[in-house]
């Protein structure tokens, strides 16, 4: 129906999450018309560059631009504190807030026996090398709510009973199995504040 370079734009449209085919033909008949020629070298360049220049932070697993994210690399945080996320966007969403002036872990998913997730499919043992060398007091679970973030939580709970280390999650708020993406900030806020130590 279309030019074959309009197509091949539909089409890479709609590989992006919640993107069928006219929403992926309203944004490539945007683009047609909306760009000039800067701007069609602004969008292919950040592509390239999003492809060629996104590394993941050595310590805690958050994307970055560098081996070492800025949060890590900041000796002011508190070094006892550690939130625990399931995906690096979560670390921006709170990192929004302002308040929160401890580290992160990106977890990479949650153990998912349904779905063939195993705790060796997600990013636990870099965790626990954390836990044991650095000295932290309290994990902050800010995950989701449901079935795959308890049972991740108690494993971890599990494997680090020896270590004298409080375990909390963010308190109710959060509606269960909402995406953090839509969590307002002002009950981000208030569920972080709130949080509960996870008990057995």
């Amino acid at each position: 129906m279309f030019p074959n370079n309009i197509n091949n734009l539909i089409e890479n449209f709609k590989k992006l999450p919640g993107i069928g085919q006219k929403s992926a033909e309203r944004l490539a008949f945007s683009v047609l018309k909306n760009f000039d020629s800067d701007d069609y070298d602004d969008f292919s360049n950040s592509l390239i560059s999003v492809r060629d220049d996104t590394k993941y932070c050595s310590i805690c697993n958050v994307i970055s631009e560098t081996d070492v994210c800025n949060i890590c690399s900041d000796n002011s945080r508190n070094h006892e504190l550690l939130i625990v996320v399931e995906n690096s966007k979560d670390v921006f969403s709170i990192e929004k807030l302002g308040n929160f002036n401890g580290y992160y872990h990106v977890l990479d998913g949650l153990i998912s026996p349904f779905d063939d997730i195993t705790p060796d499919d997600i990013n636990l043992e870099s965790l626990f090398d954390r836990v044991k060398n650095d000295k932290i007091k309290e994990l902050i679970f800010v995950t989701r709510s449901g079935v795959e973030a308890d049972t991740t939580i108690l494993y971890i709970k599990k494997m680090l009973e020896d270590f004298d280390i409080v375990i909390s999650r963010v308190a109710n708020g959060i509606p269960i199995g909402a995406d953090m993406d839509y969590i307002d900030t002002l009950t981000l806020e208030s569920a972080l504040n709130n949080r509960k130590q996870v008990l057995d």
